[in-house]
């Protein structure tokens, strides 16, 4: 085929959420039968001709392939799956004679029912995002099960756009994919790539026939050495699968590999007949030593932060590229569905800070000038690159940036700040100190954030209640939390975080260094969003912030309560951090606040404190060369904020949603008394791993999803434990969910709840009718 051409800028995706959450408030309106498929369609597809026009209002082409038609209701990964029929048997009864899944169909494989469990879901190479996890077999039947993306081409046509379709590659759906439970032992999804190839050929070839001139396919896999298939497999899968979509192919294929550098995988990718690829030139590096004809989108654009960056030095990279390849187009690093819509919106920010960020609108704005810079030369862009440089210097000078005081006391740190006591010795006395049975049971922190607390904390926020009057609407419901647990039987209590809107921002709202959105709303998993705070400047405490609502908690029971942080990691992780020194530098910084923080509740008398670091997997490096370093400074700014803790204090560690086996070493490293785990969807399988890691503290495997709507039953939960129990001594193991319970309602979770404390009793007796030595 002949090459058609391809625009001087584009960006690999776009937010789709809406710049109101549009999609979803629909979802969950559907969800809850308020409205119809029908209505939810309409409003999606509302959204997607916004999505267009706002696109080419910021300088996209309305026809030459430069906007993205990468749309999702809930995942872009279960959207790939359910298009080549990748449907586990237990959903076998959604799926018509035309192999053909449904809309409700397709959030029941996300969320799961009554009867069945959903899709395992973890993190997305090294972002917050969560896709879930294809189950593929020997047996797996695939075909083209779904027409969605070429409706929505065909969609585009008829508004008169030609977009170019965005979908997840095959090699890297079977690479992220799990065996599903027939599959013999040794089977890898991967090994079915010849099967899913055809597939795909006749996707293309439906895609162009409704009018796409050229298709992106995500091959995030090619860049990574941290997925269960080794980086060489990969590697060769890339240059089977390319060499037989790109024969004959009846469009032009863009190859997209974001989040790194492609290394050895880039010839595979020159070599292949395909027509472009996309390279990430924020995290990797324009090549050396090669040439092609290929279009290469330049990835100068960071799509996974917010800062306005460096357009002349973009621009210089752009032209470097050229080098490379003759044709050449400015783009984004990532989708950009990892940062908000709109700075602009944002008018609460301080209008200086304001001037340093770049969300997603101001992203394709970058990319219009750089493609401009690319056709027209330097000149014709030199206001804008001129601003840009400006706005970077001011941010460099900014008051706050750098805090002497900040940099003294972290520059002052030594080995001994980093070690807590021995480990027999803190067993020996937390046991004294807490009396607790065997199998403790608690949860991970939050309790549901019901309507009532989400009007009070805005009628505060607008002033239409005093401080006093919320504080005292925070005690009643800290009360109501306390009462329900000690109903309920669990052993640990926590105060359930009514007063926190998020578990970064909160803290965000209550160190120095840090800014906060109203409207910087980014997708974590399907329907749900956080907004990442801004970390711009040195990092250090003012005042306690957790501490008084601790021990209010601690005044209403005699059993032990949790006070409860959020780590270092997942700080920086869930925030957008500054670019201008090493994560690590920031990392401790946070950590002497919380080290603060920690030393108040200790002297409050809260017994148990949980740091939790559910990102620590999130933030590892995807290249080997890079994680030991990355390791280091990570378990390195944990240790700092709990070591000063006396051998009494029980600390706690939470994470979830992760691969833990290449990490197992580090969480060890960690040395936490008590580490909780998301197990619940996997069904236990990170227990051998703690097992074979000889990991030998407290640790709780979560036995209830808390990310599906279901209610585990006893028989389920009980099931659970007996695995646990067959991998672990009970000595070592606590009960608890797989994370906080912020997002469920107080209905399934009292059962939940019920449920687990019931199943843990019953394990009780049978570990007590156990004779010794048994």
């Amino acid at each position: 085929m002949t090459t058609p051409s391809f625009p001087a800028g584009t960006v690999l995706g776009y937010p789709r959420i809406g710049a109101d959450r549009e999609l979803k408030r629909a979802v969950e309106s559907h969800w809850r039968g308020d409205t119809t498929v029908d209505e939810l369609e309409a409003t999606a597809a509302d959204l997607r001709a916004t999505t267009r026009a706002r696109l080419v209002e910021l300088g996209l082409g309305r026809d030459d392939s430069s906007v993205p038609e990468s749309f999702s209701y809930y995942d872009q990964v279960l959207d790939a799956a359910v298009t080549v029929g990748a449907v586990p048997a237990r959903f076998a009864d959604l799926v018509d004679a035309d192999g053909h899944l449904d809309l409700d169909g397709y959030f029941t494989l996300a969320r799961g029912d009554a009867e069945r469990a959903p899709l395992e879901m973890t993190k997305w190479f090294d972002t917050n995002y969560h896709y879930l996890v294809p189950e593929i077999g020997p047996s797996t039947a695939f075909r083209l099960a779904g027409d969605r993306l070429v409706r929505e081409v065909e969609e585009a046509r008829a508004a008169g756009y030609r977009t170019r379709p965005v979908v997840v590659g095959p090699v890297t759906l079977l690479a992220l994919a799990k065996a599903d439970g027939d599959a013999p032992e040794g089977f890898v999804p991967l090994d079915r790539l010849a099967d899913l190839v055809p597939v795909y050929r006749e996707l293309l070839a439906r895609l162009a026939a409704a009018g796409a001139e050229w298709v992106q396919l995500d091959e995030p896999a090619l860049v990574s050495e941290s997925l269960d298939v080794d980086a060489a497999t990969v590697r060769a899968a890339a240059a089977s699968a390319y060499a037989s979509l790109g024969s004959d192919r009846p469009l032009a294929i863009l190859v997209a590999a974001p989040y790194g550098d492609l290394g050895e995988a880039l010839p595979v990718l020159l070599d292949a007949p395909v027509d472009g690829v996309a390279l990430d030139l924020v995290k990797g590096s324009v090549p050396t030593g090669v040439t092609t004809d290929k279009v290469l989108v330049g990835g100068v654009v960071d799509g996974h932060n917010v800062w306005r960056g460096d357009l002349a030095a973009a621009l210089e990279a752009l032209e470097s590229l050229r080098a490379v390849s003759p044709v050449v187009s400015a783009g984004t690093s990532t989708n950009l569905f990892h940062v908000p819509h709109d700075v602009e919106v944002e008018r609460q920010l301080d209008a200086r800070l304001r001037s340093w960020l770049a969300f997603a609108d101001q992203k394709v704005g970058q990319v219009a000038v750089l493609a401009r810079g690319l056709t027209a030369g330097r000149e014709a862009v030199l206001d804008e690159l001129t601003r840009a440089s400006s706005a970077l210097a001011d941010r460099l000078a900014a008051p706050g940036v750098r805090d002497g005081a900040v940099r003294a006391r972290a520059a002052a740190l030594t080995p001994a700040d980093y070690v807590r006591g021995d480990e027999e010795a803190r067993v020996a006395e937390q046991e004294a100190a807490l009396s607790l049975p065997a199998l403790p049971t608690t949860t991970i922190g939050s309790f549901p954030q019901t309507g009532d607390i989400r009007v009070a904390r805005a009628r505060h926020a607008r002033g239409e209640i005093d401080d006093d009057a919320y504080r005292g609407f925070l005690q009643d419901e800290i009360r109501r939390v306390v009462a329900l647990q000690e109903e309920i039987g669990l052993d640990v209590l926590v105060h359930g975080e009514p007063e926190r809107n998020d578990m970064v921002q909160y803290f965000a709202e209550n160190l120095d260094g840090f800014a906060v959105t109203q409207h910087g709303w980014v997708q974590s998993y399907g329907s749900r969003a956080t907004r990442p705070s801004i970390l711009w400047g040195d990092v250090s405490r003012p005042a306690p912030i957790t501490v008084r609502w601790s021990t209010f908690t601690q005044s209403l029971t005699t059993k032990p309560v949790k006070g409860m942080l959020t780590g270092p990691v997942t700080i920086l992780a869930w925030s957008f951090v500054r670019d201008d020194q090493p994560l690590g530098e920031t990392a401790d910084q946070v950590a002497l606040a919380l080290r603060d923080e920690i030393a108040d509740l200790e002297a409050a008398g809260i017994p148990i404190v949980q740091v939790d670091e559910p990102a620590l997997r999130e933030l590892l490096p995807l290249k080997v060369a890079d994680q030991a370093a990355y390791l280091d400074w990570s378990v390195g700014s944990f240790r700092l904020a709990t070591a000063g803790v006396a051998a009494r204090t029980q600390i706690h560690t939470h994470l979830c949603y992760s691969e833990f086996g290449v990490v197992i070493e580090a969480i060890d490293a960690l040395d936490a008394d008590v580490t909780s785990i998301e197990a619940a969807r996997s069904r236990m399988e990170v227990v051998a791993e703690v097992r074979d890691g000889g990991f030998s503290r407290g640790v709780g495997p979560g036995v209830y999803d808390i990310h599906s709507p279901r209610v585990p039953s006893v028989d389920e939960v009980s099931e659970l434990l007996r695995t646990a129990l067959d991998a672990l001594p009970v000595r070592q193991l606590w009960v608890n969910p797989d994370c906080g319970l912020k997002t469920r309602g107080y209905a399934e979770t009292v059962a939940a709840l019920e449920n687990l404390v019931s199943a843990t009793r019953a394990a009780r007796e049978r570990v007590a009718a156990v004779p010794a030595g048994v």
